[in-house]
């Protein structure tokens, strides 16, 4: 634990402007990003009396050994750097909305030549119109089940439409009226992008005007005794509206607006967000996040729009931003706003009338997302405290292990040998900082050396940052050099290395930070067989209990990394079995090698080419086709294939592979 007096700055230091400020720990790891109007007078609150701090804020001060900071002119640039920060150090203590990206769109695909409606997830696309976004999937589904039947749009993927193109007949849709077929020239380019057009702007709230029309031609078609024709009008507008009531009414104007409401207790904040555009709630989302820093209401508000919007422009931003409070710098975040949407934004508090009353709506369905996310998340948080606190005291630990590192070696007799590192913190999986390994020390099998080298490896790398950052170094001398802050591959040590094996394994692991000089960090190994925890030096293994959650919990980390090395190992098998002769020859590209295959079926054809033959391949020269038959002629022929159930020997006449 840091004294915050230790890396306070000298009086006169700090500016008396706008910037942006970033807290260090020991590790150089940047665990807070702030913004200031004064950074004189924000970090001066981060340096007084450690009882009079918030809880958070003084775990967060003694948590960090240095602070740094940058000026900027406005507090729009501040904002605009504080969000850039945050997303690229992802800092510890910092209020952080888990991303929706799962969330489900409606989308049309205005960038094709036929747009296509259809269901999208992640990140968004230039060219295609979102709709959302939408709590289900199938929700989607309904609705545009209901819309196709007057708007006729495709929704089948590139293949299907292809494949009915060639086949001059179109699918199902095509047959029973959901689908203008464009496929197969019912309807030409521009009158099925007039179709998509209408689709889109029915979607986007301009409703009243389809209605009105299809209401007109019923009448007329009734008038002309067309009765089929009226009745299917009719039918339409029925599921026009039944398409509509699926996103109620609840503003009188077409509002383009976004509700966001907050419901927070002392350690939890959910916040959820309707859409509103054209006066309907056309989409909803929703996040819970920890309170890992003193913020209130208004500050949650802020960190909520900076993640609606940091990646958003034009039309996503809508007109109107309601909020239950307004942030501290009303002014720049509205600035801010503006700037991504490119026209006029208005953010502020609902007073009265309709959009406070949906503003209440939005606040009961932010209540009830954190009573459930509790309900679901107590039980979970209290099992992954418990494995913890098992793990330490059966390793008879100081500390619970909340970072903790697996290592597992795999190969298939002895070839292509890999290791896996899986990375464990707070009971939960980091994958960003899983690792992969290839041994490199030696040739063939032998697990005990492989662990060996691996752990070698990993804290060499450990000890190198520590250099580097000048947090250690070997003849005493403390360097600063320029940090970015960004997360290093192996800069953070765990408190608990865990290998997959018994004995020998865990001696290996131990002997590799002996001889780096490393003797903080614990080290266990997981036997399979009888599932039992070896520790370093000891005859006897400790044997915790089935039903113990700390023994669980280590079962799902070794699981986890022989996973992960079992993946790593089949893709490296995979990638030699499809390696060619001609991958040797340089400059021979993939489209060469698929001309060369192509040209004589197979690569023991072109093996017996001369190089006149080879130079008619079309892109050949002479040079390459001398280096393809030397690459040929070294490599030794691929045994023979064998036709297991006759035992015949199969020529290689077919096709082959680059």
């Amino acid at each position: 634990m840091a004294d915050p007096s230790s890396y306070r700055p000298k009086p006169g230091q700090i500016p008396d402007s706008p910037g942006v400020y970033k807290f260090r720990d020991e590790h150089r790891r940047v665990i807070y990003v702030g913004k200031a109007k004064s950074l004189r007078q924000r970090l001066a609150n981060y340096f007084q009396p450690l009882t009079s701090l918030h809880p958070r804020t003084a775990t967060m001060v003694t948590t960090a050994a240095s602070v740094e900071w940058t000026v900027v002119s406005t507090e729009v640039e501040a904002l605009q750097l504080e969000y850039s920060w945050i997303k690229e150090y992802d800092p510890r203590f910092n209020v952080k909305y888990r991303d929706d990206k799962s969330y489900p769109y409606l989308a049309v695909t205005m960038n094709e030549e036929f747009p296509r409606v259809q269901v999208m997830r992640g990140h968004k696309k230039k060219g295609v119109r979102y709709f959302g976004p939408y709590a289900h999937a199938w929700a989607i589904r309904e609705t545009v089940d209901l819309m196709l039947r007057v708007f006729p749009v495709r929704t089948c993927s590139a293949g299907v439409f292809r494949n009915a193109a060639s086949a001059g007949r179109p699918c199902l849709l095509g047959y029973i009226g959901k689908c203008s077929a464009p496929c197969v020239g019912r309807v030409t380019p521009e009158e099925h992008r007039e179709l998509a057009e209408e689709f889109s702007d029915f979607m986007a709230g301009r409703t009243g005007t389809y209605i009105r029309r299809l209401e007109k031609q019923m009448m007329l078609a009734a008038e002309d005794m067309e009765y089929e024709r009226a009745a299917r009008l009719r039918d339409d507008i029925e599921a026009l509206r039944r398409a509509m009531e699926k996103s109620a009414v609840v503003l009188a104007d077409a509002t383009d607006a976004d509700l966001i409401a907050l419901a927070e207790d002392e350690l939890e904040a959910a916040v959820q967000i309707f859409h509103v555009r054209g006066g309907r709630v056309r989409g909803q989302r929703g996040w819970v996040t920890d309170k890992v820093e003193a913020v209130d209401t208004a500050g949650l508000v802020e960190h909520a729009i900076q993640q609606l919007y940091g990646e958003e422009s034009g039309d996503t931003v809508p007109k109107e931003v309601l909020v239950p409070a307004l942030p501290e710098d009303t002014e720049a975040v509205t600035a801010w706003l503006v700037g991504r949407r490119g026209s006029n934004v208005s953010l502020r508090i609902p007073q009265r009338g309709d959009k406070k009353d949906l503003m209440a709506t939005v606040a009961r369905n932010a209540q009830q997302a954190l009573v459930l996310h509790k309900t679901k998340r107590a039980s979970d948080l209290t099992t992954r405290s418990r494995a913890l606190e098992e793990i330490a005291e059966a390793l008879d630990l100081d500390s619970a292990p909340l970072r903790i590192e697996c290592f597992d070696i795999s190969h298939l007799q002895g070839e292509d040998v890999v290791a896996s590192m899986v990375v464990f913190e707070d009971g939960l999986p980091r994958k960003s900082e899983y690792r992969r390994f290839q041994i490199k020390g030696f040739e063939g099998q032998d697990d005990v050396r492989s662990m060996h080298e691996v752990i070698g490896r990993r804290f060499r790398r450990y000890l190198a940052e520590k250099e580097k950052t000048g947090e250690w170094d070997a003849e005493g001398v403390v360097e600063d050099p320029d940090e970015t802050g960004r997360p290093k591959r192996f800069a953070y040590p765990p408190q608990l290395v865990v290998v997959d094996g018994g004995q020998p394994q865990v001696a290996a692991a131990r002997r590799a930070l002996d001889e780096l000089g490393i003797d903080d960090i614990a080290v266990c190994g997981l036997a399979k067989r009888l599932e039992e925890v070896w520790l370093p030096g000891d005859d006897d293994p400790v044997v915790l209990p089935r039903s113990s959650e700390g023994l669980y919990l280590l079962q799902r980390v070794r699981d986890t990394a022989h996973d992960f090395a079992i993946r790593y190992q089949r893709s490296k098998r995979a990638k030699r079995i499809r390696t060619s002769p001609l991958d040797a020859v340089p400059g021979l590209g993939d489209t060469r090698k698929r001309a060369l295959i192509k040209h004589f079926g197979s690569v023991k054809r072109l093996r017996q080419a001369t190089i006149e033959q080879i130079c008619e391949v079309p892109g050949m020269g002479r040079k390459t086709a001398e280096a393809v038959v030397v690459a040929l002629a070294q490599a030794a022929p691929a045994a023979p294939a064998v036709n297991t159930a006759t035992g015949e020997i199969m020529e290689d006449d077919g096709g082959g592979t680059a």
